[in-house]
């Protein structure tokens, strides 16, 4: 498989380029630093897979891969991530991104490609196919409050639907007219009740009820 590899910080490039260029099928045939050149080398290019960071300076690879996924539906997205990247993520996939891999965990990155290559969709490594991220604003209202979810009070329901919409801490305080901290304050008690550990799994478990 061919891909392409976008991200800001140069070593984290230099260094993908070298462990994935390694492994048997795959070759690196680009590197970027910013949204404008995923957009650029994946219309020069024409990749099998775009591994994007989704936080890089000026335009990020989130706006990149609105633009090339505007283009071509089938393209394969695969955003490289941070754990602190979690309130774009769920936006990420509902975009059409085939998934999210974490930028430490270089083990699971080459596997993981040839299942995106098999038409899969992975998170962290592990293969989503079952969670539907297209769902629509109707579909997610019309959700019920239905197994672990009966522990939230109605506002944490709330906040667990908006984050399935994938609106960022900004956004779900403004559409819930409740404050930024009270936002974030009631994320951490939805990961305390439900025993899930980011914002992404709170979106999973949601879709899949």
């Amino acid at each position: 498989m061919r891909i392409i590899i976008v991200d800001d910080d140069k070593l984290v490039c230099d260094s993908l380029k070298i462990i994935l260029g390694a492994q048997p099928g795959i070759e690196v045939v680009g590197l970027g630093s910013s949204g404008d050149d995923a957009v650029r080398l994946f219309r020069e290019i024409a990749p099998d897979v775009a591994l994007l960071d989704i936080q890089m300076p000026g335009r990020d690879g989130l706006s990149a891969a609105r633009e090339i996924l505007a283009e071509d539906p089938a393209a394969r997205v695969v955003f490289l991530t941070t754990f602190s990247d979690d309130e774009y993520i769920v936006a990420a996939l509902k975009l059409g991104a085939r998934g999210y891999l974490i930028k430490t965990d270089v083990r699971a990155i080459p596997p993981a490609l040839t299942q995106v290559m098999e038409g899969k969709r992975v998170l962290e490594g592990k293969p989503a196919d079952s969670v539907d991220f297209s769902v629509g604003v109707e579909e997610a209202e019309s959700h019920e409050r239905t197994g672990a979810f009966v522990a939230l009070t109605d506002r944490e329901f709330e906040v667990v639907r908006l984050i399935a919409e994938g609106l960022d801490n900004k956004e779900i305080a403004a559409t819930a007219y409740m404050g930024e901290g009270t936002v974030r304050n009631h994320i951490s008690s939805i990961l305390a009740k439900l025993g899930l550990r980011n914002r992404t799994q709170i979106a999973i478990a949601y879709l899949k009820a």
